[in-house]
This record gives structure tokens, C-alpha cells and sequence, in this order.
């Protein structure tokens, strides 16, 4: 192995250690006051708060004491183990967590049945990657037994600082994905606990628009059941509940949601699967009463596409847009691809040679920004190449300067 290899390799684990020294973030805490109304119903108020969250021993004073400050201690469920890039392009949010009337006591050491949660997520804003982590916070006095938790919540002050411990990660390193047609894709999902785990259960669900959500997999580590399919069982055991996508299809496409509870917890990430296929294009002529000029976009997904046409008449002249572009209606193929045309009546003018070269543009998102060009020869070059030694000459230059996809035309001096 090369020393260039080595380096390209230590490259990704440098970036951890690095955000490993980070010791504290600016945060968004949205902040819950909840209440039993005078007609006994529970209404909720949010607020949106600046907080700190600092990495360090919870006997340790805050880094910024006009700020509400999270002091989330050491632990092997460290969030900034599983961060990658730089902080400037993070997005830290934190919410309280209600367990409702749940009082199952938290297995690892310290953990009591009246433990208040948060969770908080970082985000990086390029997509890379979204982490959760739940904090177990050991409150002064306990709460009711006869009543949910989230009534009996401590009340946050200005420069509250709140000692926390980071009991579990849940993550996905592919908060969005694209793939094309026929394709196997995983969406990533991995998670950590503070201690070994007796119970467990891990399930996927596909989310469509404007229908139910569908079961795909669950695993119970208890009873030992696997309903499903697409994740590895082995890989359960070391925190990774990754899901194997096989040969996607328009249906394929949706919100994928990995749930992973640890009682009293359960955490979800969700991921967006975008089906993206890219347009087949063809540009042709059509011999009819009125000679029309035909660009096709063929087995496109999804739906919007724009075409745009432009001829071009005169040697070294910019390229025309035309105006007068008709439509086919969208054809829908049985595996939910698009297809469409745009053509334009030929109809020269007495100012034209009666050759041109006419373009075809399509542009469509799976294209990211680009865009797909055809180019074609009038029916009426050829008869004036065939007339016309110059006209033969500027056939050659197009050949041979732009061939393939090309704007120029192919003029005619008298």
C-alpha cells in the first residue's frame, strides 16, 4: 500500500478526531410548555431558545454562562464519534422527549424510572448526514406515577445548566437519496447504546404520498422473529439496520422511516428515496403535407420536462428559440416512466434558403442542472446541397467542425 493510500484513507477518520476536540455547540432548544386546560384537555405552547451544548464533565462550569447549557458528559454513545466535516455546517437541534406514563427504568447505571429526556439531532446541512442522540436527565424529585410526564417537566431557566448523559445514537449517512430505475440501493441506518441490549426491535416503513405507511421489516431481539426482508440480522447485533433497496421501481419511492426502540425509547430516522430516470432524446423529421421537425423525450422520471427547440438560419448568427412549439399530451408507460413530444410546423418564409438547423434542448432534474442537445438538417438542405457546390462545402465544415450535437447552419451565398 502506498503512503498517498494510507493518507487517503486517514482522511475521513481525521475529520472525526477533529470534531472529537470540539467542546461545545451552538444549539436550538424548542422548549414545551404543556398544561390541562379549565375543560381538562392538554394543550402545548413551543418556544424556540438559543442553548449550548458542551462536552464535558457535568461538575464543570459553563463555557458561556448567559446560556441555557447541556453538559453532556464522556460516554462510549459519543454523537461527535459518528460526525464527519466541519462544524460550520452544522445544524443542532434539540426537544424534549416524553415517554408519556412509561416509568421503565433505563438499564444502564443511574437510570431511574423518573429520568426526564431530551433528544439532539445534528444535521449537516449538505445532506451528509442526520444523528440523534437521546440525553437522560436525573431529575431532583420524582414524578407522578398517575400522570404522563411531560405535565411534571422541569421548568428551564435563563442560565439553567442541565447535566445530561448521552445514552443512545440513532443515524443515517443518506438522509436523501437518488437512484435511477432497476438500480439496488441501501439506505443507511445505524445505531448505539450505552449498554448491552436484552430487548430490541428494529423496523423499517415505507411512507408513500397520500397513502398508509407499509411494514417492510422487524426484527425483536426478545423473542428472536424477523418479518421481512432487506436487512442483515447479523448486523443487528453490531448497531447496523441498514436496508437493501432491490431493483427499484416507480413504487419504489418515498419516505423511509428506520425505528429502533430500546424501551423506554424509541427513536426514528427517516429517509427520502427519489426516483430520478433520466429522458432517452431523439430529434427527427417527419415528410408530411407540412414538413414538421419532432423532438421526443422517451422513459423519463418524474413527470416535469421541459423541451425547447431554436433553429438557426444564418452562419455564425445565435441560434433562434422558436415560439411556435406544439405538444404532444404525456404518454404514461407501464413502469410509470413519461414520455412526450414537441415538434414545430416547417413552414420557410421567402427570406429562407430553405436550410436550416434546427436543435433540440431538454432539460429534466435528473439531469442536475445539464442539459440533453440534438441537431438536425431541414429536409431543404439536401435539395440545396445537392444543387449547390458551396452548399456540399458548408455540409463538409459541419461534418467536420461540429459534428454531433451542433447550433450551426449550413447558410447559402448568392
Amino acid at each position: 500500500m502506498t503512503i498517498f493510500t494510507v493518507l487517503l484513507c486517514l482522511i475521513p477518520y481525521a475529520g472525526v478526531l477533529g470534531f472529537l476536540q470540539v467542546k461545545w455547540l451552538r444549539c436550538r432548544l424548542t422548549d414545551e410548555y404543556v398544561w390541562t386546560n379549565a375543560e381538562g384537555h392538554i394543550e402545548t405552547k413551543n418556544s424556540y431558545r438559543e442553548a449550548v451544548l458542551q462536552f464535558d464533565n457535568s461538575g464543570n462550569s459553563a463555557l458561556l454562562s448567559d446560556s441555557i447549557t447541556f453538559l453532556v458528559g464522556a460516554s462510549k454513545v459519543d454523537m461527535r464519534k459518528f460526525v464527519e466535516g466541519p462544524v460550520d455546517q452544522l445544524q443542532c437541534d434539540i426537544h424534549r422527549y416524553s415517554k408519556g406514563m412509561s416509568r421503565v427504568r433505563w438499564p444502564s447505571l443511574g437510570g431511574t424510572g423518573h429520568d426526564i429526556w431530551f433528544t439532539c439531532t445534528l444535521r449537516h446541512t449538505a445532506g451528509l448526514f442526520n444523528i440523534t442522540s437521546f440525553l437522560r436527565v436525573t431529575p431532583a424529585t420524582t414524578m407522578s406515577a398517575h400522570q404522563p410526564d411531560f405535565l411534571s417537566w422541569l421548568t428551564i431557566g435563563v442560565k439553567e445548566k442541565i447535566s445530561a448523559s448521552a445514552v443512545m445514537v440513532l443515524m443515517t449517512r443518506s438522509p436523501s437519496v437518488r437512484v435511477g430505475l432497476q438500480k439496488e440501493t441501501t439506505l443507511h441506518c445505524q445505531f448505539a447504546v450505552d449498554h448491552k441490549v436484552p430487548h430490541l426491535t428494529v423496523e423499517w416503513h415505507l411512507q408513500r404520498h397520500g397513502e398508509r405507511r407499509t411494514k417492510l421489516f422487524s426484527y425483536s431481539s426478545s423473542s428472536g422473529q424477523t418479518e421481512g426482508s432487506g436487512v442483515a440480522v447479523k448486523g443487528i447485533a453490531g448497531g447496523d439496520a441498514s436496508l437493501t433497496v432491490p431493483l427499484t421501481k416507480v413504487s419504489s419511492e418515498g419516505t423511509y422511516v428506520c425505528s429502533v426502540r430500546v424501551p423506554p425509547l424509541d427513536g426514528s430516522v427517516d429517509i427520502a428515496l427519489h426516483i430520478i430516470e433520466p429522458p432517452d432524446v431523439s430529434l427527427t423529421t417527419k415528410e408530411e403535407q407540412i414538413p414538421s421537425v419532432v423532438c421526443e423525450a422517451n422513459g423519463f422520471y418524474p413527470l416535469d420536462v421541459e423541451i425547447d427547440l431554436f433553429k438557426e438560419t444564418s452562419s455564425g448568427q445565435r441560434p433562434e428559440k422558436l415560439g411556435n412549439v406544439l405538444h404532444s399530451s404525456h404518454l404514461q408507460h407501464h413502469d410509470g416512466t413519461h414520455s412526450v413530444a414537441a415538434f414545430v410546423r416547417l413552414r420557410p418564409s421567402p427570406q429562407d434558403s430553405g436550410c436550416a438547423i434546427y436543435s433540440c434542448r431538454v432539460s429534466h432534474v435528473s439531469l442536475q442542472g445539464l442539459y440533453i442537445h440534438k441537431s438536425i438538417i431541414s429536409p431543404g438542405c439536401w435539395t440545396w446541397i445537392h444543387l449547390t457546390l458551396p452548399g456540399l462545402l458548408c455540409l463538409i465544415f459541419v461534418i467536420i467542425i461540429f459534428r454531433g450535437e451542433s447550433f450551426l447552419l449550413c447558410g447559402h451565398n448568392h
